[in-house]
This record gives structure tokens, C-alpha cells and sequence, in this order.
């Protein structure tokens, strides 16, 4: 009973240093954590539960495997991350909220002293956030709701692995478990594009390397074509991104703005369908289009995609990840205009 409430107090502490923000969103999130605190267990504990399905110790033992990699092929943190499996019995692990203006292409962002400004926030009840999204949305702000399988707590907690995971392809488990143990080798307060930018740089090097330890040419093939892929689905947006931003930044009446607005989203979507022909007929991206598309949807872009570009030639210019790791340090001491004008582009 202690050390659950020297545990609850360390979260709570943390969460309003981190978050000081309303009393029921911290509330909420200590709340939450708590529950995911509750139904970890060490995955050794798991593997060895006679009740364990094959298939879920199989893929424990897949993700165990990928965090010994890390640490000792990509020189990440060894941390407390991944040493656990919380089963949530839901489909995600929290659900984020993503609001823009009317009339603009970039993310309102919510300020924490711990983690610096996102261009979200999350909650671990879908009706809280939905609760919200409509909050945003009655003052006129384009809002999106989506479920996210994992998060990072950046170190502070003992992150595990969720059942939300387990399901995935195996480059899929092992790179964001790369992903999110990168946040913990670098994290910039505030700089939302440069940290996930590294994170995926870490991500894919990591997950080539990983296929390439294996001898698995065929899936390392596989991989690489996917990524060629979200490259492409990630310069669609980006485009669709710089036309509305032009558009929002006319003399243009607000009537006028909405009509061009929606034909925007058509151009976007109509693109996808001939770059959709271009693969083949590859569906991978048909439900992130089968909605209606707001401002919100194309928030991430910029946040996902924008910097790494810059960081992959920072590590083919580095050789190495040692090398590469002391190059984004050096980047991460500079001022955030002159670290975006280095490695990031604009929209």
C-alpha cells in the first residue's frame, strides 16, 4: 500500500509540474497512468504465465529482443521502457486531440514546463476527448480525434509495452520501440518537429539495422518500400498544407475561403487516388482518407516529416550513430530558429 502512494505521489507531482494545466485534465492523466501502472507487469512474469497465449509471449519475446538491440546496436538509453506488459483491454492506449483555426494549416499547441509546447493533448478515456474535441470545435476550430497505440513518458515512468502493440508487423513493434527510446536519448523541450524527426531518423537506421543483423532481405525490402511510400503520402500533404496556407494567408472573404478550402481537400484527395494508382493499388492509406479532412487532420505533417529530411543527411554526413547522436546534441543547444534553419524545412 506504500509504495502505491509513494507512487502516486511521485506521478502526481510530476504530472502537475509537467502539465499544470486545469485540475480535472491532471486529474484525468494521473488517473489514467495509474491504471496503466496497475496492469503492467514484468514481461519475464508474463512469458513464464503458463495462461499466456503463444502468440502474445511469441511477440514479447520479439519486443524484448528489440530493446536489447537498441541498447546495444543503436547506443539508446537502457532505461526503464519496455521492461513491462500492460494488457488495457481497449484498443488504445490514449486518444489525442488536434486542433487548428478555420482558416490556418498550423496546430494550437497546449504548454508544459517539463515537456515545452505539443500540438495536442491526451487523454485515456475516448469520451474525455471527444468531450473536448467538442469543446474546441463550438468555438469554430477544425478538430480531429485519433487513437494512438503507445506513448512516452520521456524516461520519467517505466513505459510498457501494450497489448495495442502486439498485433503490428514486426518492423512496425520493433521501430517504435526504437522510436520511443530515441525521445529518451534526446528530447527538446518544446521542439515537437525536431524530437519526433530524430526519433524516426533512430527508428528507421534502427530497423534497417535490425533486418540486416537478421539476414532478412526480403523484409528489409519490404520495409524500405513502405517507407518510400509514407515519403510520398507525406509530401501530398505537404503539398495540400502549402496551397491552404497561401490560401489562408489572401484578402480573401471568409465565404470565399470556405469554398476554396473544401476544394483544397478534393485536390488532396484526388491525388491520393492517382498516387494510390502509381502503387499499384496499395490501400494502406484509404482510411486515413475515407473522412472528412480538416486543418487538423494535416497538423502532424509538419510535425512528422518536416526535419527529417535534414536529420538523415546529418547521419550520412555523421557515419555513425555515435557520431550522429553528438551532431543533434550540438543542434539541440542552438536556438530553435537557427536549429530549424539548419536541418528543418519550411511549410
Amino acid at each position: 500500500m506504500l509504495r502505491i502512494v509513494a507512487k502516486l505521489s511521485r506521478l502526481l507531482t510530476l504530472l502537475w509540474a509537467a502539465g499544470a494545466l486545469s485540475g480535472c485534465y491532471v486529474l484525468q492523466a494521473a488517473s489514467g497512468q495509474l491504471g496503466v501502472m496497475a496492469r503492467s507487469e514484468p514481461i519475464p512474469k508474463v512469458m513464464s504465465n503458463p495462461d499466456t497465449p503463444a502468440a502474445t509471449r511469441e511477440r514479447l519475446e520479439l519486443a524484448a529482443q528489440a530493446r536489447a538491440f537498441a541498447v546495444r546496436d543503436l547506443g539508446l538509453p537502457e532505461g526503464k521502457s519496455f521492461r513491462k506488459y500492460a494488457d488495457l483491454g481497449r484498443p488504445y492506449a490514449v486518444w489525442n486531440v488536434v486542433a487548428a483555426p478555420e482558416f490556418a494549416v498550423d496546430p494550437r499547441r497546449w504548454c508544459f514546463p517539463v515537456a515545452g509546447c505539443v500540438a495536442y493533448r491526451g487523454y485515456f478515456r475516448e469520451s474525455s476527448a471527444l468531450s473536448m474535441a467538442r469543446r474546441l470545435a463550438s468555438r469554430g476550430d477544425d478538430v480531429a480525434v485519433g487513437g494512438v497505440a503507445t506513448y512516452s513518458t520521456l524516461g520519467h515512468l517505466a513505459d510498457p509495452l501494450f497489448n495495442t502493440m502486439l498485433g503490428w508487423r514486426e518492423s512496425r513493434l520493433v521501430g517504435t520501440i526504437f522510436h520511443e527510446m530515441a525521445h529518451e536519448r534526446l528530447y527538446v523541450p518544446g521542439d515537437s518537429e525536431f524530437n519526433e524527426a530524430f526519433a524516426s531518423v533512430v527508428e528507421a537506421e534502427g530497423v534497417r539495422r535490425w533486418f540486416v543483423a537478421k539476414g532478412a532481405a526480403a523484409d528489409l525490402a519490404a520495409y524500405d518500400l513502405s517507407r518510400q511510400r509514407e515519403v510520398e503520402f507525406a509530401e501530398l500533404l505537404r503539398s495540400a498544407r502549402t496551397r491552404l496556407a497561401r490560401l489562408y494567408s489572401s484578402d480573401a472573404a471568409a465565404t470565399t475561403l470556405r469554398v476554396e478550402k473544401q476544394r483544397e481537400f478534393g485536390r488532396l484527395k484526388y491525388g491520393y487516388q492517382r498516387l494510390r494508382t502509381q502503387w499499384g493499388g496499395y490501400p494502406g492509406y484509404d482510411a486515413w482518407f475515407a473522412r472528412v479532412l480538416n486543418n487538423a487532420h494535416l497538423a502532424a505533417v509538419a510535425t512528422y516529416h518536416d526535419c527529417v529530411p535534414g536529420l538523415r543527411r546529418e547521419l550520412e554526413a555523421a557515419g555513425s550513430l555515435p557520431a550522429f547522436y553528438a551532431r543533434t546534441e550540438a543542434l539541440a543547444r542552438l536556438a530553435p530558429q537557427a536549429r530549424r534553419a539548419a536541418v528543418c524545412r519550411d511549410s
